[in-house]
């Protein structure tokens, strides 16, 4: 960063760590020690489509690759739109492995951002549930490198639990690199898994 960047506020983008993700499955067992709250077993990695046929190419090839996977025994990967524009490749496993669930979100990240289409890129989100039946999204901005929890409240049109969210900051402080800005903390409505 330089003197001008200094004076006139300007600060560096933080650069995309994909191995934060990994920090899940140890923050699971703090979200569920902390919380009550467990893994669903999906996951779905947020991106914006482009158009042309090397995107194109890139997305059947990181759907063929999850395909591919011998141990998967759930449903296949699938893809939806959501109703403002976005895709969403999702991937559902075991609730009880997590790592590999981590494992398919990590891979989809790695091959669009080795294909050149890391600026597409939104998110990633991995779903917990409690007894109760709360929903809750751990997830990861792809662009700062931080996750934040999204809590959205049961049958009520797009409100969310932020007191349960500020409580699931407090427990995985120490577990994932949490986002400080409250602003960045999109809620992702219609989400699948969430």
């Amino acid at each position: 960063m330089g003197f001008l960047d200094i004076l006139l506020g300007r600060t560096k983008a933080v650069a995309p760590d994909l191995d934060q993700l990994f920090g899940l499955p140890s923050a699971a067992l703090t979200l569920q020690a902390a919380a009550g709250f467990t893994p669903t077993g999906t996951g779905a990695v947020c991106f914006a489509s482009v158009e042309g046929g090397a995107f194109a190419q890139a997305h059947q090839e990181v759907q063929e690759l999850l395909d591919a996977d011998a141990e998967r025994t759930g449903p296949p990967v699938e893809v939806s739109r959501d109703e403002y524009g976005y895709s969403w490749l999702v991937s559902r496993r075991d609730p009880d492995d997590l790592p590999a669930l981590v494992g398919d979100l990590h891979a989809v990240n790695s091959a669009l951002e080795g294909s050149g289409f890391g600026p597409q890129l939104l998110c990633s989100v991995a779903g917990f549930q409690d007894t109760g039946q709360r929903r809750l999204g751990l997830v990861y901005l792809y662009k700062r490198g931080t996750f934040y929890p999204f809590a959205p409240l049961a049958g009520e049109a797009q409100r969310r639990d932020n007191a349960l969210e500020l409580q699931v900051k407090a427990a995985l402080a120490d577990d994932l690199r949490i986002e400080q800005d409250l602003s960045r903390w999109f809620p992702i409505w219609g989400a699948p898994g969430l």
